[in-house]
């Protein structure tokens, strides 16, 4: 395995490991805050589309073919 496709496996990884991270964020902030049932959802709704604008943004580099 070249070190290029470690890196590129690794950088899949990372990212997956970093959503999972966000979301328990997110999680614990509603837990703490006692935020209910609508609260939790406004949270991840609004917290979560920071981290879908930076997914779709780099699907979209890579389906471009190019590099930013």
């Amino acid at each position: 395995m070249r070190l290029a496709e470690v890196e590129a496996l690794m950088l899949n990884v990372g990212l997956v490991v970093f959503a999972g991270f966000v979301f328990f964020i997110i999680y614990d902030l509603a837990k703490r805050s006692n935020a209910g049932k609508f609260g939790t959802f406004v949270l991840f709704f609004a917290l979560g589309l920071g981290l879908a604008a930076f997914l779709v943004k780099t699907v979209i580099v890579e389906m471009m073919g190019g590099s930013v």
